[in-house]
């Protein structure tokens, strides 16, 4: 790996083309290097961990509104939506923000927390959905998967947005665009333009995942997805970006990110820089194997607390004598999902479930109390406005403890953790206390996922809704990704049985 110092630059300076961050990302799309065997199968993993999510979510609301959009942009010889049956096409920009969002809305897929947070398997829908359009082979979408991941996890090594309350889609925009570029097997100049384009275009505040939290959480990184496909279409077209687009004077460093932050402290908006970390040519693209998936349906830094909470609620007889529960975490974990986020909506029984998925004080009382997790029955009002689970879950809250924000921020992945300590003290004066460093699920985990739980998951989360043979065709034809031809890839996303899918019956302006 090559570190990439990228700092704001005055226009005067005229920083060329291959200095810039953008072009460095665009050697990395364009370089067909082979894809290792571990890699493959991990693909291939969040495929199905996508799929799964994907078709529990399929008659939630935000699904429903995204695909009666996509549904009025149908195209012969388009990308698929999930549970649609096979043979309707929609244009590729609408499929991935119709499959976008439906990967998204249960907050159940994988992550990658460093400097910033991503979702990477947000990278999927737009690269598949191009892939269907434009007559790619499964072997091209396993390249273009890999590079998506690849840049995403590593701007997300390097650059944290959150700092400066920009929602992480932004690292989106030029992941997703370089690898549509590198499905495409576009040159450097186009995939360089496009990763431009999908930056300045997916430049969002952190607002969509603060306070009263609405179903703009789905869509986010679905937006992201559609206008990365956008923006490659253009500068396929002959159009250019604005640019430099990380380093520029008036740019995304200077005036959004450290370069603001330096303002502020009366110093050169030129001077703090970051490090971002990218692949030499010829070297493989292995960053999927960084990150992780969620065993259960929350925030990632509620994985290991809901495991700790099974742990813990088997030695508590009654919950109503409980005094208080304080979790000594992170600071990110405190800041965005605990009582450091000074939000009184995730005290809230009557919050929403997008709202309650990012409140690690319900979550720990309902992991607690009922000793098992559900996508489901666990958000369920009746579920939150439970008396004593709502008298438990007003007794948690959140402090930092410094420790446990430097393993979060290490890069000794032997040392990085996103849990907690958890302190609870009873009326009789009693205390228990634990701590987990990271889910069970996670590659160091106690059980960390492989093929099966992947399957299992899936499994588990469809099998009320799939048949069972639409089911193992999925299963069957996705296990076998590199050796796909593109007829196969247009019948790759699940169908529901007849008679499922529920319509948004609303009049939009399509």
């Amino acid at each position: 790996m090559i570190d990439h110092q990228v700092r704001a630059h005055p226009s005067k300076d005229k920083l060329a083309k291959e200095e810039q961050l953008a072009w460095k990302m665009a050697e990395v799309a364009a370089d067909p290097v082979g894809i290792d065997d571990d890699v493959t199968d991990m693909v291939i993993n969040r495929i199905i961990d996508n799929a799964s999510v994907a078709i529990a979510s399929l008659n939630r609301g935000p699904i429903k509104t995204a695909r009666a959009q996509a549904k009025a942009h149908l195209r012969d010889g388009g990308a698929t939506l999930f549970g649609l049956p096979q043979g309707v096409g929609v244009g590729a920009e609408w499929a991935a923000w119709a499959n976008g969002t439906a990967v998204r809305e249960l907050d159940f897929h994988d992550t990658f927390l460093a400097a910033d947070y991503s979702h990477p398997g947000d990278n999927i829908p737009p690269i598949l959905a191009v892939a269907q359009q434009c007559g790619r082979s499964g072997a091209d979408l396993l390249r273009g998967i890999a590079t998506g991941y690849e840049i995403q996890v590593n701007l997300v090594k390097g650059i944290c947005l959150h700092e400066h309350k920009i929602d992480h889609i932004a690292h989106i925009g030029p992941s997703a665009s370089a690898g549509i570029g590198t499905l495409m097997g576009l040159d450097k100049e186009v995939i360089f333009q496009a990763i431009q384009q999908g930056l300045h275009c997916t430049v969002t505040t952190r607002q969509s995942r603060k306070g009263e939290i609405s179903s703009w959480k789905a869509f986010a990184p679905a937006y992201a997805g559609k206008t990365a496909i956008e923006a490659v279409d253009r500068c396929m077209r002959g159009e250019g970006a604005p640019s430099p687009i990380y380093e520029g004077e008036d740019s995304v460093i200077s005036f959004i990110l450290n370069g603001r932050t330096a303002r502020d402290k009366g110093d050169s908006p030129y001077g703090p820089s970051y490090t971002v970390p990218l692949p030499g040519a010829g070297e493989s693209k292995r960053a999927i194997m960084d990150t992780y998936t969620k065993e259960h349906s929350a925030e990632y830094q509620s994985q290991a607390l809901i495991d700790l909470a099974f742990r813990m609620g088997k030695q508590i007889d009654d919950f109503d004598k409980v005094k208080s529960i304080v979790l000594h975490t992170s600071h990110h974990t405190h800041y965005v999902i605990g009582t450091g986020s000074g939000d009184p909506q995730k005290m809230d029984p009557h919050a929403s479930r997008e709202t309650l998925d990012h409140s690690i004080m319900y979550i720990f009382a309902v992991a607690l109390q009922d000793g098992e997790w559900h996508h489901g029955r666990s958000y369920e009002p009746a579920r939150a406005q439970r008396e004593d689970t709502v008298r438990l879950w007003h007794k948690i809250s959140t402090v930092e403890d410094p420790e446990w924000t430097r393993r979060y921020h290490s890069h000794d992945p032997n040392e990085k953790a996103f849990g907690a300590r958890v302190v609870i003290t009873m009326e009789d004066g009693s205390v228990l206390e634990d701590e987990l460093g990271v889910a069970n699920a996670h590659p160091f985990g106690a059980r960390p996922f492989v093929r099966e739980h992947y399957i299992k998951k899936f499994v588990t989360l469809t099998e009320d809704i799939l048949d069972k043979a639409e089911s193992d065709r999925f299963l069957e034809l996705v296990q076998r990704l590199p050796e796909l031809s593109h007829a196969d890839l247009m019948v790759l996303n699940p169908v529901a049985p007849d008679g499922y899918l529920e319509e948004n019956r609303l009049e939009g302006l399509f």
